[in-house]
């Protein structure tokens, strides 16, 4: 080959082989730098998923060795941080049947947020333990059970689920201003003296269903009562391990489920909670009961109804009406005229009571006290008023 000419004419044309690199065939799934990278991707979720499994069993065998060491801590700090329910009922302006209205708020508050089911608990009690220690006005009720939930996000929530004082503000429709929640976070932490750690119901109930195999339908039933038992006043001392216990046992035998084989601490519940509990099952929370009824908590209140209904139905059949005394009758026959006409059965054209619930008392405004200086107290002091207040419910 003459290089300097140019020439080739003497030198065969050698045909060069084709290229099986990357660079060529980038449109193909299974070759080149796809496969590489699916393969580094792969490689990485498996040894994800081979830490997460060994860090569950080392933490597993660590919550076995130090099991009995952290249920006392815990049930140490449950006695620590109850509510009194003594010094709610000194409150002057907030009332018990006020209660339910706040707690319908901050359920849906805390289902649209997807909040986990302890965030709730520990929301109510820090609520309740605030409204032990300050005199709180009805205006600021709703302000202070924000507060709570923001504050019980915080601590033990996922960062992304935690609400915005925005988004607090909205669910309020604007009744307070962004600075006014600031300023009642501040206040209820600095109340309680910072300690806002409280082991919830929901705590306890996970370390008894650890025990057992995963039943969702037991699970679900059991926090549904456990929340059915927060708007009551009665269950609001009750230490949290108890109504966990208790909660469970009344939701296995509604269900129909056998007792499983538990620890001696996780076997026991109190009979007497759990006959006030099933007291309080026939009317529970519209809120609580559209919640429950979702697939996702495996319709237990839907279950719960019709288990009501049926017990209903078995009392009926038990306890048939008594019939009335023919003496009695004969004997009412002659001396009709001389009862009172108020307790004579009511006649056709004679005005009717109105059916239903009696309406509750109006709540009393901010003018219905002649001086708020007799809130004070020293033993309960006065929640800080902010500036430029709107009201809760006048």
């Amino acid at each position: 080959m003459d290089y300097e000419s140019g020439s080739s004419a003497s030198a065969p044309r050698q045909t060069l082989p084709t290229c099986d690199s990357y660079f060529v065939e980038m449109d193909q799934d299974d070759d080149g730098v796809f496969v590489a990278q699916r393969s580094r991707q792969e490689i990485a979720r498996m040894h994800a998923d081979t830490q997460m499994d060994l860090a569950e069993d080392l933490s597993r065998a660590v919550s076995e060795e130090y099991q009995e060491d952290i249920l006392d801590h815990m049930e140490n700090m449950e006695n620590e941080t109850l509510a009194d329910v003594a010094s709610i009922d000194i409150q002057t302006e907030i009332q018990w049947f006020m209660r339910p209205y706040l707690l319908d708020f901050l359920i849906e508050a805390h289902t649209a947020f997807s909040l986990l089911p302890e965030t709730l608990h520990l929301t109510v009690n820090l609520l309740d333990r605030y409204c032990s220690r300050r005199v709180v006005y009805k205006r600021h009720y709703q302000l202070v059970g924000c507060a709570a939930m923001l504050i019980a996000a915080k601590y033990g929530d996922k960062k992304d689920r935690v609400p915005t004082i925005r988004e607090l503000k909205s669910m309020c429709c604007n009744l307070y201003d962004e600075d006014m929640f600031i300023q009642m976070e501040w206040h209820v932490l600095q109340t309680l003296g910072w300690v806002v750690g409280h082991p919830t119901v929901e705590s306890f109930l996970q370390m008894v269903l650890q025990e057992v195999n995963f039943d969702p339908e037991v699970e679900s039933m059991a926090r549904y009562l456990a929340e059915v038992a927060l708007f009551h006043k009665e269950f609001v001392s009750i230490r949290p391990s108890v109504m966990a216990r208790t909660s469970l046992a009344l939701a296995r035998h509604i269900l129909s489920r056998p007792i499983p084989t538990h620890s001696e601490w996780a076997g026991q519940f109190d009979t007497t909670v759990l006959v006030l509990l099933s007291q309080q099952l026939h009317n529970p929370s519209p809120i609580l009961v559209r919640k429950y009824s979702s697939p996702e908590f495996a319709s237990v209140s839907t279950i719960l109804e019709d288990f009501m209904a049926r017990q209903a139905a078995i009392a009926r059949q038990r306890s048939p009406p008594t019939p009335p005394s023919e003496a009695y009758d004969s004997q009412r026959d002659t001396t009709e005229e001389k009862y009172d006409p108020t307790y004579m059965t009511p006649q056709k054209n004679a005005p009717q009571a109105p059916a239903g619930y009696i309406t509750p008392p109006v709540t009393p405004n901010s003018g219905y006290y002649a001086d708020e200086s007799s809130l004070r107290s020293s033993r309960v002091p006065i929640t800080p008023t902010p500036t430029n207040q709107p009201y809760y419910v006048q």
